[in-house]
């Protein structure tokens, strides 16, 4: 039948992306049902980081480290940049450097995370001296960042092109049932369909979405232009991310950096603060973020967030910004578990984020899904 796919998939972003290639590669016909005329959600609006360093052990950081490797083969086949000299935590204060002193003796090794300490005679060494005000940094060598806002759309063109993968762009799913997509385009048939929806809990299996109990996060991010031009090619964190990322948080010497935060700037964990960098292939860069939870986003931004995160990036890069473009990013925050892959009906499976790390894990969540439904 003309209308009818083995795979049937609902969302263009990242995860949407890999089901299509896991799916595709094996031979599989593909379709791609996406409601706007491309990727408008969590997926562009993001960092493009592809963060190993921060992610916890366990499924994570196993899904995070297979992911590498396919964003380098996409970013080949696809022809588009990849910076892939990894990441610099910077500690700027005694409790930060104890932090990452501590995960470099402890964790880092149990687990094999690739990375070094960084004093301020190394910082000195590095961009000129121009990190040299930090005490200390940690350097995550797996780390790799991309622009979402040009990597996705080569993805999707590169799987239609290659892969004959056919995407239905601008073209809403309404409804679905077992075997059969409802959408603005028509009816469609397919032998499984997946949801990979973003932070939209509402349109599709609204019901079996509910039993998760997720939330959404609202993000405030800026892409910047730095006074004092320079090439940066690592992505930037503070040791404001050791009391975020799971690599960290759950660490004895995180509690100092978390009462350091309350006593001197309290705002940073009341909007939860905590400051990335990273650089775009054409010389800006993207800073943020901030999280915002509730059940839906809220349209409205903060200037005193957007002020912190000014702050906070020029005394880390030690250079004046002007700010090039503000927006929002989104995404599914706060459900049972990072990520879940949840049967809603006979063929029919969601597959939803629920934190921030979709660029990081996403193309080998797509791998382990599809493997999973052909009994491999």
């Amino acid at each position: 039948m003309h209308n009818r796919s083995d795979i049937a998939i609902v969302g263009a972003g990242i995860l949407g992306l890999a089901h299509a290639f896991a799916a595709a590669r094996r031979g599989l016909k593909v379709r791609v049902f996406e409601r706007s005329e491309r990727a408008l959600g969590a997926s562009v609006r993001n960092f493009g980081m592809g963060l190993i360093t921060g992610q916890a052990p366990g499924p994570m950081l196993d899904l995070a480290r297979q992911s590498r490797p396919i964003w380098a083969g996409w970013a080949e086949a696809a022809g588009f940049a990849v910076k892939r000299e990894g990441s610099l935590l910077f500690a700027r204060s005694e409790a930060e450097e104890q932090l990452i002193e501590a995960f470099c003796a402890g964790r880092a090794r149990e687990h094999g995370y690739r990375v070094e300490l960084l004093g301020r005679e190394a910082l000195g060494e590095i961009y000129g001296g121009r990190f040299r005000h930090h005490r200390a940094a940690l350097h995550g060598f797996d780390d790799q960042q991309l622009y979402s806002r040009e990597a996705l759309p080569a993805i999707a063109a590169w799987l239609a092109r290659e892969h004959g993968v056919e995407f239905h762009f601008s073209t809403l799913v309404r409804e679905v049932e077992p075997g059969v997509l409802y959408t603005t385009a028509g009816r469609f048939q397919a032998g499984h369909i997946l949801v990979c929806a973003g932070h939209d809990y509402l349109t599709l299996l609204a019901d079996t979405l509910r039993t998760l109990e997720p939330q959404v996060c609202r993000l405030q991010m800026l892409r910047v232009a730095p006074q004092q031009s320079f090439e940066l090619n690592h992505a930037v964190l503070t040791g404001l991310s050791g009391v975020h990322y799971g690599a960290f948080a759950d660490l004895p010497e995180a509690d100092a950096v978390r009462a350091q935060i309350r006593r001197e700037c309290p705002a940073l964990e009341r909007f939860g603060i905590h400051l990335l960098v990273s650089p775009t292939p054409h010389g800006e860069l993207i800073i943020g973020d901030s999280h915002d939870y509730g059940q839906d986003a809220s349209p409205f931004n903060a200037e005193e967030v957007d002020k912190l995160l000014l702050e906070l990036a020029e005394h880390t890069l030690a250079t004046p910004l002007r700010v090039v473009e503000r927006w929002q990013g989104v995404y599914g925050g706060r459900g049972p578990g990072p990520f879940s892959v949840t049967p809603a009906g006979e063929g029919i499976t969601a597959v939803l984020m629920h934190t921030g790390l979709g660029m990081s894990v996403g193309p080998a969540l797509g791998e382990r899904t599809v493997a999973a439904l052909l009994g491999e």
